[in-house]
């Protein structure tokens, strides 16, 4: 098959699937595995070029809609008569089942089944550790600083912060992505600050802007100097590689 990824967490998924062989094309932002780095590129997952993606031939193109503005990238399909399968999930439940829909639409079902299993083992083993926890930090995401945008609870990484045996401060929020701004967070008062801009590599993130914000010097997390500035390509992604993520975050706020 000849397969076409326009979105970095479907470019992973094949990866888990161990079927990046598969692939012919993928976004400029696919950075993962390093085995995919030089294929060609069909532009940015919001602005997708239909013409590159209909020259390479593709049996396959697993779409996205995890990012608005991106469903311009299916009706551009659509457009072109192209064959997709669309992978939206918010759960780390729903990111197991786009890992058995995309072995299905691949032509292998049994391999999409069992790295299905693998990936909800592995998130087994860690809601044990969880369980056993009694003392549950609280953190604050930091998806953006300005406008202020975290994940509610409607996002694997509230899911993620309970494996971690943590608690996400804005879980009350029913939603993916929500909206706030730094005097809410300030109230909510974090034992950890977890800086993941989206698109922003960790080197361009700065902790020290953080500690100027008016009135947050008396945060516990702060005080503390829990501040931790993640990579975003492993938290920011409905991927597999959130187990990585996971695995990181647990050391960071041991």
């Amino acid at each position: 098959m000849r397969v076409i990824s326009i979105c970095p967490s479907n470019t992973e998924i094949m990866a888990y699937l161990d079927r990046t062989n598969l692939l012919v094309g993928v976004d400029n932002y696919s950075d993962w595995p390093e085995s995919i780095t030089n294929l060609p590129k069909v532009g940015p997952d919001l602005s997708i070029d239909m013409e590159k993606v209909a020259d390479l031939n593709p049996d396959l193109v697993l779409a996205s809609l995890s990012v608005p503005g991106m469903e311009k990238n299916i009706a551009a399909l659509d457009e072109k008569g192209l064959p997709y399968i669309i992978l939206d999930p918010n759960s780390l439940k729903e990111i197991a089942d786009d890992i058995e829909k995309a072995g299905i639409a691949i032509g292998e079902e049994e391999l999409g089944k069992h790295k299905k299993e693998a990936f909800l083992t592995a998130l087994q083993s860690y809601r044990k550790q969880a369980k056993v926890k009694s003392a549950k930090p609280s953190l604050y995401w930091e998806w953006w600083p300005k406008p202020v945008f975290t994940p509610g609870s409607v996002n694997w990484l509230t899911e993620i912060s309970e494996l971690a045996g943590a608690e996400n401060i804005f879980a009350t929020e029913k939603t993916a992505n929500f909206q706030t701004d730094w005097e809410e967070v300030k109230k909510r008062d974090p034992d950890h600050i977890c800086m993941v801009w989206v698109g922003v590599k960790e080197e361009k993130m700065n902790p020290a802007l953080v500690r100027k914000r008016p009135g947050w010097d008396k945060m516990k997390a702060i005080k503390l100097d829990n501040i931790h500035v993640l990579e975003e390509s492993l938290f920011c992604r409905p991927s597999p590689r959130l187990l990585e993520g996971l695995r990181k975050l647990k050391k960071a706020i041991s």
